[in-house]
């Protein structure tokens, strides 16, 4: 019963914060408003904030809620938990081996093969990305999915926090200045990969252990780094399906053969 009343304030908080501020910069785009990808001043710096608040939106609910109901101490607390590095190499080399293995399917599909960005990009992309992307995992798999699985398992846990994720992201489409509402993302490809990538999520979750929701940050905090590089042949719908697929097949083989590991 308390888990489902923590599940239910998070995800209350998560869409409160979100839509509230994401309604308040659609409103604002008739008096010129709009957020900038690429910040170049003190001011363009300023007016992409309520668009952090808006990404930030799970993480900041996650603190909210689970110091309200006496989960964590502090902030402190709630952070060595989200920044739990000490995992296995074998983690990392799995969270690696699923971005490479996405974007390496869409590379071998596409027929735009042109890198857009250099490779060393991707480092520089990181910090942002961490704060707009990866830690929205501090609200998904610190709270949300993981409460879910305890309740549905991991198939149906996946479905419904992709469903909610996606309507989640859904004023993305709406907020002057963002990729998805310039038209430079396609909302049913991206509905597609919402949804497969929740069972990755689920499957990093499995095997993590304490380390769980850092090793999510992480592979989204990369994802989100990656995938400007890799401009428009991400985009096709031949590499969506078999790119998605692979990564839906990958987490449910990788769940399985971990809970008969276990079950043994």
């Amino acid at each position: 019963m308390e888990n489902k009343k923590i599940i239910l304030q998070f995800t209350m908080l998560t869409f409160g914060i979100a839509y509230f501020v994401s309604g308040i910069l659609i409103f604002l785009e008739q008096f010129g408003y709009t957020i900038y990808n690429w910040v170049n001043s003190l001011q363009q710096f300023a007016m992409n904030i309520p668009f952090a608040i808006y990404i930030l939106s799970p993480a900041i609910a996650s603190y909210v809620i689970l110091k309200k109901n006496k989960k964590i101490m502090n902030f402190k607390e709630w952070l060595k938990t989200v920044f739990y590095v000490k995992n296995n190499l074998f983690l990392y080399i799995y969270v690696i081996a699923g971005l490479i293995l996405y974007f390496g399917i869409h590379l071998a599909l596409s027929d735009y093969s042109k890198i857009v960005l250099p490779f060393y990009a991707f480092f520089l992309y990181l910090p942002g990305n961490l704060i707009i992307g990866g830690l929205e995992e501090a609200g998904w798999m610190y709270i949300l999915q993981p409460g879910l699985n305890k309740k549905y398992g991991y198939i149906l846990s996946s479905l419904l926090v992709g469903i909610i994720w996606l309507i989640w992201h859904i004023p993305l489409f709406f907020i002057p200045g963002t990729n998805h509402s310039e038209g430079l993302i396609n909302f049913w490809m991206f509905a597609v990969q919402i949804l497969a990538f929740r069972f990755f999520y689920g499957a990093i979750s499995k095997i993590s252990g304490k380390g769980h929701v850092f090793m999510c940050v992480l592979f989204h905090t990369m994802f989100n780094a990656a995938s400007p590089i890799f401009g428009t042949m991400t985009m096709t719908w031949i590499g969506t399906m078999v790119a998605n697929a692979a990564i839906v097949i990958i987490s449910i083989v990788t769940v399985i053969i971990f809970e008969k590991k276990n079950n043994k």
